[in-house]
């Protein structure tokens, strides 16, 4: 019997404040319809934006939102970004005492471009915003990949592709090798006409979400009870409303409660927050959970036998989650709680994050709280074991900056992982032992968390992901 050591300590890197190559941020274009939503989400992405190499913010259609749509299919006007990043600028000196990485102003406003919002779908006008997301794309400067967000319509995306397309076909593998894909529903058809057929083959790697429906309108309906405290009007004004500068006043609220942020899951997956889900969609982390569907397509994992995954647009349409919101019999509504569980598990900690943002507003350093850093040693995430080998881990050297005491649990996310045994982690101690279970095969993935929390208020969590792989 072998007996796996983890002994050398790392730690969690402070980000380069560096824009260029050498930066280890991801790298992030969002297309906007500008809805209600998107402009809360824009408020926690900006204060969120240390975490990211901002490449776009490019205004986009919708099947819900064009210019010249009436009443509620109404455009909003295209300068809110600017708006938005003009109460960003107010509150940026103080972000920067929490972390230089934050991005200027004037940067963003570089990267702010408006993309095609005449009607729906249409992806035929080589605007603004398409040229500089396809200029974006055929830089050769950077090799990181770009995950490009859709929280609108995929139109815009859709005619910077066909711009490469026309003018470069030599380059079409080269970046789609560079391109990750995060869109909320298929909110045109520009996915399905042009993208799909032209583009999908080449293997990008394209989530199509769903269950980002239960931080949209429908929240205080699908999410549990100890869940929705922290949306409900009393923490969401404490919290985030009342008294963290401009921009957290410009927030789109329901009274004070939290409205609706369809958006957010898009870029919370991009949030390098140890839960490695950028490696592969069905790891899962803030932004939810896939499986994937065909060729490298992924979206929700299925609720029950009763549901089929979409051939053709995935949208309001037939969503899997508007089917499900008015469930009321407790059998129905178990069911639909398990299919959101891949994003509300992890949202108590996304809404102290935001919390913690927003005092970054208008806190000095130490008024505020900051994330925690684990400490592991070991300088492996990814382990090979055999049968019964023992494995120890260790988080004891982990720190606080701001010294708060830390909590550490260690646990078992099985739906991550291929070991379907009855083996479960689950412990609050600095140190674990455990041997790999005689039930495991050769082949399975064991996936661990180590998710360590601090008591700052509001409290804040970091995590590592260890995947222990058996063989032979």
């Amino acid at each position: 019997m072998a007996v796996v050591l983890i002994n050398s300590l790392t730690g969690i890197a402070k980000p380069d404040s560096n824009t260029s190559v050498t930066s280890t941020r991801p790298r992030i274009i969002v297309t906007t319809d500008g809805e209600e939503d998107d402009r809360a989400s824009m408020v926690r992405f900006l204060l969120s934006s240390n975490e990211f190499d901002i490449e776009g913010i490019i205004n986009s259609s919708s099947q819900f939102h064009w210019v010249g749509g009436k009443g509620w299919n109404a455009f909003h006007p295209v300068d809110w970004v600017k708006e938005y990043i003009g109460y960003y600028r107010t509150i940026y000196p103080n972000l920067l005492l929490h972390d230089s990485n934050y991005p200027s102003p004037d940067y963003l406003l570089s990267k702010w471009k408006v993309g095609n919002i005449d009607g729906v779908g249409n992806y035929n006008e080589r605007t603004e915003g398409a040229r500089f997301i396809a200029e974006t794309l055929l830089e050769d400067d950077d090799s990181r990949p770009i995950w490009i967000q859709a929280w609108g319509g995929c139109n815009t995306l859709a005619a910077a592709l066909k711009i490469i397309q026309d003018d470069y076909p030599q380059k079409m593998r080269e970046i789609a090798t560079k391109m990750r894909l995060f869109l909320i529903w298929e909110q045109d058809d520009a996915y399905q006409k042009y993208i799909r057929p032209n583009w999908e083959h080449l293997n990008i790697p394209t989530i199509i979400s769903d269950q980002f429906d239960c931080m949209a309108y429908i929240w205080d309906k699908v999410l549990p009870q100890h869940v929705q405290s922290y949306f409900c009007k009393d923490w969401m004004t404490d919290n985030i409303i009342v008294g963290h500068g401009v921009l957290c006043d410009a927030y789109p609220n329901r009274d004070g409660a939290f409205n609706a942020e369809g958006d957010t899951p898009a870029f919370l997956h991009s949030i390098d927050n140890g839960l490695r889900n950028m490696e592969n969609p069905g790891f899962g982390g803030w932004g939810g959970r896939y499986v994937n569907i065909r060729n490298n397509v992924w979206m929700d994992p299925v609720p029950s036998s009763d549901f089929v995954h979409p051939t053709d647009q995935w949208g309001f349409s037939n969503s899997w989650s508007k089917k499900m919101e008015h469930y009321t019999d407790s059998a129905d509504v178990a069911v639909r709680t398990n299919y959101f569980k891949p994003i509300w598990r992890w949202l108590i900690d996304v809404q102290n994050d935001f919390a913690a943002r927003a005092d970054w507003c208008v806190k000095d350093y130490d008024s505020a709280n900051h994330h925690p850093i684990i400490r592991l040693k070991s300088p492996l995430l990814d382990i090979k074991a055999k049968i019964g080998d023992k494995i120890a881990l260790d988080a004891s050297k982990s720190e606080d900056p701001d010294g708060d005491r830390l909590t550490i649990h260690w646990w078992t996310y099985a739906e991550a992982g291929t070991y379907n045994g009855i083996f479960s982690l689950d412990s609050n101690k600095k140190k674990v032992n455990f041997k790999i279970p005689e039930d495991a095969h050769p082949g399975d993935k064991i996936h661990i968390i180590c998710q360590v929390s601090d008591d700052g208020t509001p409290v804040l969590t970091k995590y590592k992901r260890l995947i222990i792989e058996v063989i032979e």
